[in-house]
């Protein structure tokens, strides 16, 4: 097939490509680099059926496309609050052109949504079921109340026009090719324990994440784009939690290093827990995370190891 992926030379974006391109598939790879970068996707410019094209989903588009992965959208707190307006613009009317591409061509669509969405939820774990807990007027809001309008637009495009679409509330993700600068909590701690700097924890740190490796990931957007009459909001994510301060401590472990943890007051909105209910995944897709935290850790380091040498070097 001929595939659509925006956002594709982010961190998820572009292991998806990767992985459509293993599979034969046709890839067009769209990226403004807002807050992503080419050499995620360097590797794959002389693949055959690769395509890079740099445009900004908040511009409309016309191509011809069997499927949308619609990723386009900072993700990380760092990058989304940077310019606010723009993440509301990207979240709207960004999806509002992927939809109307989406029934021009009658291409399915999956829309890349997120656990935010839940906010500071006051049901754990969180199902689809649950409507969620968000600040409307907070500066996370950006993020997360756009994210929202996106499923509605993509539910609402379905039922008026038909349009075939999936939607995937991905929880946090980590892996090979994060931004050294993204402020996530698994590359802050990773580069901050490489520097020898002091690890900083937000809180005391007793708020918990569940942590899906990227690979991980992208084998549950696969199989929700393959699957048939999934028209509703899907969780992907691990359903193992771990409290913030332990993440610190184990990858403070796997890398040897001195830094002390440093903890800092919590940003607003901040929510306390976090963990997905994946039994909607499991029994719809046959999908669950294989790759272990600690593993995952390793591989993790490794990359950042590795282009912080690089960076070294250059200086």
């Amino acid at each position: 097939m001929r595939i659509l992926v925006t956002g594709g030379a982010g961190f998820i974006g572009s292991h998806l490509c990767e992985s459509l391109l293993e599979e034969k598939h046709e890839v067009i790879c769209l990226d403004n680099l807002f807050s992503s970068s080419k050499e995620n996707i360097h590797h794959l410019m002389n693949w055959r059926g690769f395509e890079f094209l740099r445009h900004d989903v908040i511009r409309p588009l016309f191509v011809e496309v069997d499927r949308i992965f619609n990723l386009a959208c900072p993700a990380s707190p760092v990058h989304y609050q940077f310019n606010p307006v723009k993440t509301v613009k990207t979240n709207v009317m960004g999806t509002l052109n992927m939809l109307g591409l989406a029934k021009r061509v009658r291409a399915r669509v999956l829309q890349a949504s997120t656990s935010e969405v839940y906010g500071d939820p006051e049901v754990h774990p969180q199902s689809e079921e649950y409507w969620g807990s968000v600040n409307p007027i907070g500066l996370r809001s950006c993020y997360d109340e756009g994210k929202r309008v996106a499923e509605t637009l993509m539910m609402d495009y379905h039922r008026q026009n038909g349009v075939d679409v999936r939607i995937a509330r991905i929880f946090n993700t980590y892996g090979p090719r994060m931004s050294v600068n993204d402020g996530r909590v698994v590359s802050n701690f990773v580069v901050q324990a490489i520097k020898g700097e002091p690890m900083t924890v937000y809180g005391d740190g007793s708020q918990t994440r569940s942590f899906c490796f990227v690979s991980d990931l992208v084998a549950g957007l696969n199989l929700l784009m393959d699957s048939e009459g999934l028209a509703r909001p899907v969780n992907l994510g691990n359903a193992e939690e771990i409290r913030i301060v332990n993440v610190a401590e184990l990858i403070k472990e796997l890398l040897g290093s001195p830094s002390e943890i440093r903890f800092k007051p919590l940003p607003d909105d901040d929510p306390a827990r976090r963990r997905p209910d994946t039994a909607l995944a499991r029994k719809a897709l046959g999908w669950e995370p294989s790759v272990p935290l600690r593993e995952g850790l390793q591989r993790t380091i490794e990359y950042f190891d590795q282009v912080l040498s690089s960076s070294d070097s250059v200086q």
